[in-house]
């Protein structure tokens, strides 16, 4: 089971080609909202790991994942509730004399 860090790049990755089956490095790029070139040198890392495999056509780099065996690891849930601030009182104006 591969473990992956939750709210990383990775994960992104992942989860996008696990939704959608074939996808191209830069259809990928374009929905993650980051350049191809960083996507590239991501997903070379992960070609290393053997997660995915880049499948290069004359035109076009096909993204294939070889595993579904993932495991999403990152902050456990909040469990305290959260605390709210409570407005502040606005202060009642005193009109009258102090001292007569």
């Amino acid at each position: 089971m591969i473990e992956i860090k939750s709210g990383t790049l990775e994960e992104r990755i992942v989860r996008e080609l696990q939704r959608t089956y074939p996808i191209t490095v830069s259809v990928l790029a374009e929905r993650l909202g980051i350049s191809r070139k960083m996507l590239l040198i991501e997903l070379k890392k992960m070609q290393s790991r053997e997660i995915i495999m880049l499948e290069p056509l004359p035109d076009k780099i096909y993204i294939r994942l070889l595993r579904s065996d993932f495991y999403f690891v990152g902050k456990g849930m909040q469990r305290r509730l959260l605390k709210r601030k409570l407005p502040k009182k606005q202060k009642k104006e005193d009109n009258g004399v102090m001292y007569v």
